[in-house]
């Protein structure tokens, strides 16, 4: 790779990418801008837990089948995942039987399926976020469907533990069981050593950097939307744009998914990389040297990115599904999701072990958009950011 190029496409629809570099899938249909990857992507690089069987516990839900709709990573990343650990745990303490399914097209699968009147078996998605949600209800609102995707969550136990900030959908569907920090990963021994990352969004394009940074796609990227929607917060919408063109005069580089920008980073490509803020959790359990992964929050902020998971409106077995989303938020399975997604909890007093205490890094100051704030806006930001940058 060439890290001295901001890498160009041909039109807003897709990202072209330098060899070797594998493309994520992008949203098409222009409504939101937003990456089709439902608000996920894989964050570490290490071994798989990965489980296919059923097992049950005391039977108290008899033979009932639960099925929960999750982006792939979820269940089967190429890094730990909680899918396999969750299933065990919500079978042993239902006696229910859980079954996932991870389309490939993920949350846009369930709605070209409503707009097609088609059923679906799924009853729970998992990993919806707001920019999800603002696509479903524009489809809705635009007349593509008719009835509602998702059910009002209701008055769930254990909801009232979910952090107040971190709530993103005004109808009460989405109900968040995780978030992540958008900031910057940095290497201290860059340089000879003498490398130290920039404080500011304004200190970074200092010519002292060029070249330095690799960010991602905003197009097709949930990352790169999150640092895009990060810009938009600091200099506004009538600023971000002239921003972006002062990063890409000091050669920052532009890839596709968050996985090929970390790859690259961990290739030495250069010295900083947009991506999590709980870096070093991830490298402190592969025993890599943490000066490679130190976090910088610019202006002391950094872009949360909460998860959630709501009920299907249709669901087949809907007291399954609403016990499933309860269990998600007691505070031992909160610990559980958040330690294998690499994460922070939505709850405040899940048992977290020391590591987080210690290499889990959380901003001053978390920022984000609000649904309404977004709604309307968000796919005219991206389209707009697409335009000016991501066409040849």
């Amino acid at each position: 790779m060439d890290r001295r190029r901001f890498l160009e496409t041909a039109g807003a629809g897709g990202l072209a990418l330098v060899a070797g570099c594998s493309a994520e899938q992008v949203e098409t249909e222009g409504s939101t801008g937003a990456p089709a990857d439902g608000g996920t992507e894989t964050r570490t690089a290490t071994g798989t837990e990965s489980e296919t069987g059923t097992t049950t516990g005391s039977a108290t839900a008899g033979d009932e089948t639960l099925v929960v709709a999750a982006y792939p990573a979820f269940v089967d990343a190429p890094s730990t995942s909680p899918g396999a650990w969750l299933k065990r745990r919500f079978e042993e303490e239902t006696g229910a039987t859980l079954r996932y399914e991870t389309p490939d097209n993920e949350l846009n699968y369930y709605i070209e399926r409503a707009r097609q009147g088609a059923d679906f078996d799924a009853d729970v998605y998992v990993g919806l976020d707001t920019s999800g949600l603002i696509r479903v209800d524009e489809q809705q609102g635009s007349g593509q469907f008719t009835d509602p995707l998702f059910a009002e969550a209701g008055d769930l136990a254990g909801s009232d533990r979910v952090k107040e900030g971190l709530r993103f959908d005004p109808e009460g569907r989405a109900v968040p069981f995780d978030t992540g920090y958008v900031s910057l990963v940095w290497n201290a021994t860059a340089d000879g050593g003498e490398f130290t990352a920039p404080e500011t969004f304004e200190s970074l394009l200092d010519p002292a950097y060029e070249g330095d940074l690799i960010a991602q796609n905003p197009t097709s990227s949930t990352t790169g939307q999150a640092f895009m929607l990060h810009t938009i917060e600091r200099f506004g919408a009538d600023g971000y744009l002239d921003y972006w063109a002062d990063l890409r005069d000091n050669d920052v580089v532009v890839l596709g998914s968050w996985e090929d920008a970390y790859a690259a980073y961990e290739s030495d490509e250069a010295p900083m990389v947009v991506s999590y803020s709980t870096d070093q959790v991830y490298a402190n359990r592969e025993d890599q040297d943490l000066q490679r992964h130190r976090i910088r929050f610019l202006n002391d902020q950094g872009y949360a990115n909460p998860e959630g998971m709501a009920r299907f409106a249709d669901a087949d077995a809907p007291d399954l599904a609403r016990r499933f989303m309860e269990f998600a938020l007691t505070p031992e399975i909160q610990a559980g999701i958040a330690q294998r997604n690499v994460a922070f909890p939505a709850i405040e007093d899940a048992p977290l072990p020391d590591e987080y205490a210690e290499y889990a890094k959380e901003p001053a100051e978390a920022v984000t958009f609000t649904y309404e704030e977004l709604k309307g806006n968000l796919g005219t930001w991206t389209d707009d950011w697409a335009r000016r940058f991501a066409s040849g």
